[in-house]
């Protein structure tokens, strides 16, 4: 079997970044999707939303300048850049359900193949206890895409044919991104966009359990 490279959660970021448009408007979900914000491309204007009330973050600030007054939707510290603003997250919420955000990046625990989202706990420890915000993003932002690990801690895969868990939205995610392979969710099924160095077509159907269209 051939040897291949998991994208870190910073390659997996950058790789997504690389997918965002100029002029786009985009929610960056709670967890790994904030770290989007680091890597994106230069030349390219991108306006980051949360869903607290933010329009304009820029990247996460230095342990030097945090500012707890000013954090994102996940109560991580970040940056405003020129031209910002902070508002009632009302508003935002209008924002979100209103279909002016281009893109929201969220994690999931499962992505069904035809595009289904489970991506909320019912309230573990620790966890977040309940869905938020990601209903709204999911069915007001004109593209949704999740990023997240390919596989379970026990090695399942997250992309499945049908999911499990309560879903969040149906029919809703365009992309998977994952530190395997970039699929893209279509009525038909999955599409792959591209995958790491190492890992071939056969490998990585054997490793979500359904068949991936080149």
């Amino acid at each position: 079997m051939s040897q291949y490279h998991r994208r870190s959660k910073e390659e997996l970021a950058k790789r997504v970044a690389q997918d965002m448009f100029d002029g786009a408007y985009v929610n960056l979900g709670i967890g790994q999707p904030t770290l989007i914000a680091n890597h994106l491309p230069a030349g390219v204007e991108i306006i980051l939303h949360s869903e607290n009330g933010i329009l304009g973050m820029g990247p996460a600030p230095s342990q030097e300048a945090e500012d707890f007054d000013l954090i994102n939707a996940g109560k991580q510290p970040v940056t405003l850049l020129p031209g910002g603003a902070f508002f009632h997250h009302a508003d935002s919420f209008s924002m979100m359900r209103g279909g002016h955000l281009d893109i929201c990046v969220l994690g999931a625990f499962q992505v069904s193949a035809t595009g289904d989202l489970a991506n909320w706990s019912t309230g573990e420890v620790g966890s977040i206890p309940a869905v938020g915000g990601a209903m709204d993003l999911a069915i007001g932002a004109k593209q949704t895409w999740v990023m997240m690990d390919l596989l379970t801690k026990k090695g399942e895969s997250k992309v499945v044919a049908t999911c499990s868990y309560p879903l969040t939205a149906i029919a809703c995610v365009k992309r998977i991104y994952s530190d395997l392979a970039t699929l893209e969710c279509t009525s038909e099924g999955l599409k792959l966009i591209d995958m790491v160095e190492g890992l071939d077509h056969a490998q990585l159907e054997d490793l979500v359990c359904l068949p991936i269209r080149s």
